[in-house]
């Protein structure tokens, strides 16, 4: 019994050390070398100032719609909903998105909504949506701007982030960024 409590004081003494100092100053060394230091990368327009790397609420029909969030996009409190699959809430909740959808967006079906515009990251603040997400919204945003579809086509594809070496995660579109683009658009 002893000889086991001894051993449990220094696994603890142990992952103490680790992840309140070498974890610690591990990550924060990795902060220190990326873009503005882990502080977030700034964007501004308008004369406003917004994160790039946190997801902003976009809902006007002029613009392209970011993906739902969980906590309201108040970065403050990151987090799913944890509600599962069969949570009948969670259902309504994504029921009430694909009407949205559909109403905004009459030419497209109900088959043709990506998941990522009727579901919440894990995190509740995915910056970024699909290149299909971007896409079943042109024909909605070229009709309120009076654009040619074709100029959001080329301005999805120019602003559409590539994987990582080409080899790690989907490609994806920084909502922000996309809407900023759009703005600038003649």
């Amino acid at each position: 019994m002893k000889n086991q409590l001894i051993i449990g004081l220094k696994l603890t003494l142990v992952t103490l050390i680790f992840f309140s100092g070498i974890y610690t100053v591990f990550i924060f060394g990795i902060a220190q070398i990326s873009p503005n230091q882990g502080k977030g990368i700034m964007v501004e327009s308008n004369g406003k100032k917004f994160y790039k790397n946190i997801g902003q609420s976009f809902t006007e029909a002029k613009y392209f719609n970011s993906r739902p969030s969980a906590v309201a996009y108040n970065a403050a409190g990151s987090g799913g909903s944890n509600k599962g699959p069969s949570n009948p809430e969670y259902l309504a909740e994504v029921q009430k998105r694909i009407d949205t959808i559909l109403i905004q967006n009459p030419d497209i079906k109900k088959s043709e909504i990506p998941a990522d515009l009727v579901t919440a990251s894990g995190s509740g603040l995915d910056p970024n949506i699909s290149v299909t997400s971007a896409k079943v919204q042109i024909k909605r945003i070229a009709k309120v701007r009076n654009l040619e579809e074709k100029k959001l086509e080329d301005l999805i594809a120019t602003t559409t982030e590539k994987p990582l070496f080409g080899l790690f995660g989907p490609e994806k579109i920084n909502v922000l960024a996309l809407n900023i683009a759009l703005d600038k658009l003649k």
